[in-house]
């Protein structure tokens, strides 16, 4: 069975920064696959737009070279390829001044969707929207979107958010987080909210704790100089893994629909309790021989910014109190994996003589690699000998279970930005969303730095720092094996 690809309205959606690293590896790309499974109308437009000296011709070779490197097996799609390429223009622009606008403004069409993706740094989003009405570009349908980061902290982040909000209404403004647009993150809503097994064991009552990891087998390489001022915290776990914590941890929106979902998420954001010093590890990688250490790559041979964390969380109301939640992501680990463990408390008695180990239900949804989800139960060991319990997954890897839809799902980057263009926002982060996780990490980067705390030095494809399977280990759990 082949799903069904419903295609979007006409738009014309203009890529500032569109000569930029993420345009040719994933915007382009990604848009590329979504015409060739015919959710583009024939007469959607995508123009680029950014300060190279190009015409559309050099434009559209540039794109060619981007998809042939990173489109995958599409990209040898001569004839659609040419078709993708012919809807593509291009605008040699000046986002702080006059240079390009009253081009760009020639090129946009009445009656169609007009979107804007803001693929530039920060400091460029005001005079970004400022030109776009200036000139008159952007109407009051017009949506942008916007990449992180959401700032550095929260008072960044609110200048951020009073800068864009000057010129566009809170429902133009597309916060995206590519973690969201995952098959298994949305899956793990499906799970939860379409499934009555679930939900009424979503709870204190029934969950021991929650483990959310992470995990990367690269470096910061290329992106030391902006890693450095960064680090872990701000990169990782005050978006991606904070977003993933509240789908887990959010009470059942009335609708599955912007609002409704987004003020749930907001909710578990606000009652995440303050962390203690003692339930965060932080880490930075060190040289084992085989390749720079992050002081190294950083060009910072005095670095404290940590290139791994690992820290114990709890939300303060009635479903969740008492349940810890684990987080962990880091860089250099031993293999690139990233989990969402429900961990099920034990048996409150067992019926089997003689079997002394724990056994428990645990309820995983892997992002990456091999999407998919699985449930671990606890079965009788096949064979005669009397009644041995082991435990095994019920597994649901999508590429399996699905087969070729699995294979023809979009990617996070292709599936949200249709989702602009449909003019759908569930899947993407709010403003008060982001002040909200900005309130609740600065007092821990504060901390830190009020500390002079030092990452401990961990070796490159390890499980990181030795003192974060302390934060486990004291309470008699383990954090689940790293593995891809």
């Amino acid at each position: 069975m082949v799903s069904r690809v419903i295609p979007v309205e006409p738009f014309d959606l203009v890529i500032f920064g569109g000569t930029g690293d993420l345009a040719r590896r994933k915007i382009l790309p990604g848009l590329f696959r979504r015409f060739l499974a015919g959710q583009m109308t024939p007469d959607s437009r995508i123009i680029g737009a950014a300060r190279a000296d190009l015409d559309a011709q050099g434009y559209r070779d540039m794109i060619r070279q981007g998809i042939a490197e990173f489109g995958g097996p599409e990209s040898t799609d001569g004839d659609g390829l040419a078709q993708f390429l012919a809807r593509l223009d291009y605008v040699s622009i000046d986002a702080t001044g006059e240079a390009g606008w009253q081009q760009l403004s020639g090129l946009m069409r009445p009656g169609v969707i007009r979107a804007f993706y803001f693929s530039v740094a920060p400091a460029l989003f005001g005079a970004l929207a400022e030109r776009l009405h200036q000139h008159g570009i952007a109407d009051p349908d017009s949506r942008i979107v916007v990449e992180k980061p959401f700032g550095r902290d929260l008072d960044s982040a609110r200048a951020l958010n009073h800068t864009l909000a000057e010129h566009f209404r809170e429902g133009q403004i597309y916060r995206i987080d590519h973690y969201l647009g995952k098959e298994t993150v949305q899956n793990l809503m499906a799970v939860r909210f379409g499934n009555i097994l679930f939900e009424p064991l979503w709870n204190h009552h029934y969950v021991d704790h929650i483990q959310i990891t992470v995990a990367e087998t690269v470096g910061v390489e290329g992106r030391g100089g902006y890693y450095d001022k960064s680090g872990a915290m701000r990169d990782m776990v005050q978006n991606h893994l904070m977003q993933l914590l509240c789908l887990i941890a959010m009470e059942p929106p009335s609708l599955f629909e912007a609002g409704a979902v987004r003020d749930e998420k907001l909710k578990v954001i606000r009652a995440l309790k303050p962390i203690a010093a003692h339930h965060i590890v932080r880490g930075q990688y060190d040289s084992n021989g085989d390749g720079p250490s992050y002081r190294e790559e950083a060009d910072n041979p005095r670095s404290f910014t940590e290139s791994f964390i690992a820290l114990r969380a709890e939300i303060a109301n009635w479903r969740w109190a008492g349940v810890p939640f684990y987080l962990r992501t880091g860089k250099k680990l031993r293999a690139r994996h990233s989990e969402i463990a429900v961990v099920f408390k034990d048996l409150p008695h067992s019926i089997f003589e003689g079997d002394e180990k724990r056994h428990r239900n645990i309820l995983s949804i892997r992002l990456q690699p091999n999407e998919g989800i699985d449930l671990q139960v606890t079965i009788k060991e096949p064979g005669p000998g009397g009644m041995r319990l082991i435990d095994r997954p019920l597994d649901m890897t999508f590429a399996t279970a699905l087969g070729e839809e699995a294979a023809e799902a979009p990617d996070a980057y292709e599936r949200l930005i249709m989702d602009v263009i449909r003019g759908n926002q569930t899947l993407f982060m709010r403003g008060d969303e982001v002040e909200a996780a900005w309130a609740w990490t600065d007092p821990i980067i504060a901390g830190w730095e009020r500390r002079n705390d030092v990452p401990k030095l961990y070796d490159p494809g390890t499980s990181g720092p030795d003192d974060s399977l302390m934060l486990l280990h004291r309470e008699g759990r383990r954090w689940r094996e790293i593995r891809g």
